[in-house]
């Protein structure tokens, strides 16, 4: 019976059909253990009633599961519940190849992208000994960026009664009784090998064989065997000549004898091995006019044999004069013919260095930690020292030291000028530059929420100034940035811009929302020229185009999805890709920006380095744990995760903090008592920065979601819709409300403008149904042209604490609510993130080496106004927090004797990542799996 929406099957609830087949009826659903959406095959009855079938199906569903390919959609698991059993696999995006098919041939090139990669995944599979069974265009999906999937892998061999039933077609998965009914063309049995048809043992040259017709059928646009029936069509299989002569007259003569060699009836005379049709693809693909060269060079070597049928008075001479033409053309062709080709692809070597065990990678924000210059020779990484601060080092690759740059703490996203000489670099919310070999860093401008650089060679940068904005344009030496794009409609930032070679275009993301999961955001160029705009591919981020050839103007774009890095030629005089996406490597890190842990260079010898920090090099998580003023700490909640702005509920039963996935972030609020965490934000998008109401009913939190982005209030219990306070037309983050209730403190960043403080009335409004609150006008509390973030009401509402980079680095203060008066300096030597304890006796600040502060303080009234005396900061605990960028790691629980905060690297037994890994000869490897034409 078909499964309706709403349905749960253990973890997973089901959300729509998505179609059915041999094997089951399949479902999009929701994994709600990992929020993400999956696949479910729910298995037919006949396999899951049968104990010895379900038992090799189990076992084989291991295997399968084990195989983990770009190309290759995974299986995650065999869930079992109410006696419904089901496959849980990755749900891909796009459509079938059948379906791209159904409107024709696809062209050469298209046809052998998508063949290469449906070769990768069988060379992968058939080296684990697993084969597939049933390949056919329906059971390969394309993505939007053209990535093969091959679903079902081994299925059809699991699904068969019994080891004799292996070669038995009326067993297959992809046949059923109504594929028999007359008078229907049969395009799956026409898939079969013959020995399968012919009900014969299989093995991996049947997938070779159904390569074989599924590279015909692409590149004529027509099946290669068909009939009324099922015994038609496999009678056509197993005794119906081949006519190569229907292939396109422009197939290449590579191309035709591998098809020649895939479709031969004889298994021992068939192609052995799919490696190597994916070999002679990737040859052609990498050069496709190799062929017509070699025919245009023998032609006027035939037209010289020839004349050896007039040989007249003279004819002894003209076989030698002939055979030295011969010889003579023989060798200048050959010499012409190397002279002319690239030289041979060099191997890709890779290497893992540590770059200094003492001194790990780190970020500041959300920007990458990692750039190279152009000759390759130097790198510049942010890294944390001894001292526990991040700041910017630089280490030459033929020495063994990294030298940290004095003046750069906090600093994020190096990136170099095009000389070599500079490193551009964001800290304290400004754009900065420091020389290579050290000295005075140089503002160049304002940057509240930076989002990657790159310098042109004209002199100017182009910079995501803000989080969510358009790109800038400021000159190297300093100036008002200048706007370069406008966001469209939707679009809610522009980030990590590359100035492509000559200075004359810049490519960058543009995405409806400003963090967690960028795999939808579109690539976009924009002509600094003629201002014309355009997107080159969809669904990546982190792009980067690669002057990758030797002999002409084609290079490569390169772009993340996932942890996957993929690649197309692209032509960037028309700025436009010349080909397919292609899977290059796998295990890229990332941060939820929308940046790549990762750099390349070019020089010195022009076959390319690239460096990066493996996915699993970086940190899966961490847990969050009770940390008391003498140092001990505990766990408050182990699991390892992506935690930020941890909030205790006021009567301090809960705890409330954002946790981030491949989706972005959500809201979850944990019992303590029960010890039972719970979702409680559902929006799309990144959902983050808790604050919890006095009286603990409710919670309001940022959110970007694409439809609806702003700040968003909802019960603390789950109950109820999230409202909307606020149209998120500027960023706002939330902070603290004042005790009664009735303002909102919140620093707000956009407009240009650095951030500052704001508060809005929290008033009643009935109309707006059960939650019945809405937002006044914001009120500007401070503003000047520093940064002014974290503000936080004092118990009695009469203080405001908050964070202000007005000293040159950012130092905690205290101003009167609602003012006016004077402020007072509460920190010394840094600090931020400042929470009250609520005895209103202390206040509690991190220095910017993640450690832990108190300072007691004394209010006076007078006639003349209050007045606020701070003593001397103290250390509150020798633990040293963890450092997560611009997200608040703490909080001071309700009794003010211990904290729930992230702790320092090695406090949960996991170590920062050391090592990089190099690869070298890289740009040969992007030419010999993504060959331009």
């Amino acid at each position: 019976m078909p499964l309706v929406a709403g349905t749960r099957l253990g973890p997973y609830e089901i959300t729509a059909p998505l179609g059915a087949g041999g094997m089951g009826e399949v479902y999009r659903a929701r994994d709600t253990k990992l929020d993400r959406e999956v696949a479910l095959k729910v298995l037919p009855d006949a396999l899951s009633r049968d104990p010895e079938r379900l038992a090799r199906f189990e076992r084989e569903a291991k295997v399968l599961a084990s195989l983990n390919h770009p190309n290759i959609a995974q299986i995650y698991g065999v869930e079992d519940s109410g006696g419904v059993r089901a496959l849980v696999m990755e749900l891909v995006p796009g459509v079938t190849l059948g379906e791209k098919i159904k409107t024709g041939a696809l062209p050469l090139n298209d046809a052998l992208v998508i063949a290469r990669q449906i070769a990768d995944a069988f060379e992968a599979a058939h080296e684990k000994g697993i084969t597939h069974r049933d390949l056919k265009p329906a059971n390969v999906m394309v993505t939007p960026a053209g990535v093969v999937k091959v679903l079902d892998f081994g299925l059809a061999a699991v699904a068969l009664s019994s080891a004799s039933d292996a070669g038995n077609p009326e067993h297959s998965p992809t046949l059923t009784m109504h594929a028999t009914q007359a008078g229907m063309i049969m395009g799956t049995a026409g898939y079969m090998s013959p020995e399968q048809a012919a009900g014969k043992p299989v093995d991996k040259r049947a997938d070779i064989w159904s390569f074989g017709v599924v590279l015909w059928e692409m590149v004529t646009g027509q099946h290669l065997f068909s009939g009324e029936t099922v015994s038609h069509t496999l009678a056509h299989v197993l005794t119906a000549s081949i006519d190569f002569e229907k292939l396109p007259k422009e197939t290449p003569r590579t191309i035709r004898d591998l098809l020649r060699r895939c479709l031969n009836r004889d298994v021992k005379m068939r192609l052995q091995s799919i490696g190597d049709a994916r070999v002679v693809i990737a040859e052609y693909l990498a050069d496709p006019g190799r062929e017509a060269k070699e025919v245009e060079s023998a032609a006027p070597l035939q037209s010289r044999l020839g004349t050896g049928s007039r040989l007249g008075r003279a004819g002894w001479l003209v076989p030698v004069v002939a055979t030295l033409a011969l010889i003579v053309a023989i060798v200048a062709g050959v010499g012409w013919y190397n002279a002319t080709r690239p030289g041979p692809l060099r191997p890709l070597i890779r290497l893992n260095a540590e770059i200094a065990p003492d001194a790990p990678l780190a970020r500041t924000s959300g920007g990458n930690m990692i750039a190279i210059s152009p000759d390759g020779a130097r790198l510049a990484l942010t890294l944390r020292g001894a001292d526990g601060r991040t700041r910017l080092y630089t280490r030459l690759l033929n020495q063994s030291q990294v030298t940290p740059l004095a003046g750069t703490d906090n600093a994020a996203s190096p990136f170099f000028s095009p000389g070599g000489d500079w490193i551009g670099f964001f800290a304290d919310s400004k754009l900065k530059k420091i020389a290579v070999e050290g000295g005075a860093a140089v503002t160049l401008c304002d940057a509240p929420g930076e989002r990657g650089a790159s310098w042109g060679d004209d002199g100017n940068i182009i910079a995501a100034l803000t989080a969510i904005s358009g790109l800038s344009r400021v000159p190297s030496a300093g100036g008002m940035p200048v706007a370069v794009t406008k966001l469209n409609s939707g679009e809610r930032t522009h980030r990590w811009p590359q100035v492509l070679p000559g200075g004359q275009a810049v490519l960058f993301i543009a995405s409806p929302h400003t963090g967690g999961n960028f795999d939808d955001a579109d690539i976009d160029v924009i002509s600094l020229k003629t201002g014309e705009r355009k997107t080159v591919a969809r669904g990546g981020f982190s792009p980067h185009y690669l002057a990758t050839s030797t002999g002409t103007e084609i290079g490569h774009l390169t772009y993340l999805h996932g942890s996957t890095l993929f690649a197309v030629p692209f032509d960037p005089g028309r700025l436009a890709p010349t080909g397919s996406p292609t899977p290059i490597l796998e295990d890229v890190g990332s941060v939820g920006s929308g940046a790549g842990d990762f750099a390349y260079a070019g020089a010195p010898s022009g076959r390319g380095t690239f460096v990066y920090l493996s996915g699993q090099g970086q940190l899966a998580g961490y847990s969050i744990s009770w940390v008391e003023g003498s140092g001990k700490t505990q766990p408050l909640h182990p699991p390892l995760g992506l935690y930020r702005t941890p909030r205790f509920s006021p009567d301090g039963k809960r705890l409330a903090v954002s946790i981030g996935n491949a989706q972005g972030d959500d809201i979850w609020v944990k019992d303590l008592d029960r010890d039972t965490p719970s979702k409680l934000s559902f929006l799309t998008g990144t959902n983050r920065w808790p604050v919890w109401t006095p009286d603990g009913k409710n919670i309001v939190f940022q959110s970007t979601n694409a439809a609806a982005p702003g700040l968003y209030w909802l019960r603390s219990d789950g109950s109820g819709e999230a409202q909307r306070l606020t149209d998120g037309k500027l960023q706002e983050i939330p902070n603290s409300f004042s005790p009664d209730g009735k303002h909102l403190a919140f620093y707000q960043v956009g407009n240009g403008n650095s951030p500052d403080i704001f508060t809005a009335l929290v008033e009643v409004d009935p109309a707006r149904g059960a939650l019945g609150v809405r937002l006044g006008n914001p009120e500007l509390f401070l503003g000047t042209p520093f940064t002014e973030v974290a503000p936080a009401f004092s118990p009695d509402g009469r203080w405001v604490a908050y964070s202000s980079s007005e000293s040159g680095e950012f130092e905690v203060y205290v101003r009167p609510f609602p003012g006016p008066g004077g402020r007072w300096q509460i920190s010394t030597g840094g600090g931020g993130y400042p929470v009250w304890s609520r005895d209103g006796r202390e206040l509690l600040f991190e220095t910017l080496d993640q450690r832990m502060m108190a300072v007691s303080y004394t209010v006076s009234h007078t006639t003349g106004g209050d007045s606020f005396a701070a003593e001397k900061q103290r250390s509150w605990t020798e633990a040293r927090l963890r450092d997560i960028g611009t997200y608040s790691n703490y909080d001071l629980a309700p009794d003010g004797k211990r904290l729930a905060a992230l702790v320092a690297d090695g406090a949960n037994g996991q170590k920062p990542p050391t090592h990089l890994t190099f690869l070298l000869n890289f740009f040969d490897e992007l030419r010999r799996k993504a060959p331009g034409r």
